[in-house]
């Protein structure tokens, strides 16, 4: 089955509702937030609104386009130090103020903001949380030591998670 829409261009397009369902049924399958898929001139992206409950997928297509690739971040391997009886539980413990997507450092292949066993001062960045295309620092809240590192590079975390601890 498919269907015309129009392009940016005003051109026709053929879109193919079961394509988009198979996207949609992808989405709610894998908990992903959006897909996106191109073939040739055509391009398909599929995205669920971010909320506390749970939204219905979205479709939005998008004419011909040069659609530059972030380079996928470097994977960080950071050894975290002897654990304490609950992280949650440290004085210490910072939190994710959002949901998004942890970056340990500014860009891809750069080192990391900081690592077990690095002093910060009050305010110094120890990483960063994405939301919604926005790169948001997290700023050590006192100065310390940073004593454990919670989360990993790329990795999904929800409001009020621990991200670090600093001593």
């Amino acid at each position: 089955m498919t269907e015309n829409a129009e392009s940016a261009t005003g051109v026709p397009m053929q879109v193919d509702a079961g394509l988009v369902r198979q996207l949609a049924e992808l989405l709610d399958a894998t908990r992903l937030t959006e897909i996106e898929v191109q073939d040739g001139d055509r391009r398909i992206r599929v995205a669920r609104a971010v909320t506390m409950a749970a939204a219905a997928p979205a479709v939005q297509m998008a004419a011909p386009a040069a659609v530059a690739a972030a380079p996928a971040p470097a994977p960080v391997a950071s050894a975290p130090a002897p654990a304490l009886a609950s992280p949650a539980e440290h004085p210490g413990l910072v939190k994710s103020p959002m949901v998004g997507t942890v970056y340990m450092a500014g860009e891809p292949g750069a080192a990391p903001f900081v690592s077990p066993g690095k002093s910060v001062a009050a305010g110094d960045t120890l990483l960063i949380v994405e939301a919604m295309k926005v790169m948001n620092p997290i700023l050590a809240p006192k100065a310390g030591t940073v004593t454990q590192i919670l989360v990993a590079n790329g990795q999904p975390v929800e409001f009020d998670q621990p991200l670090v601890v600093v001593e």
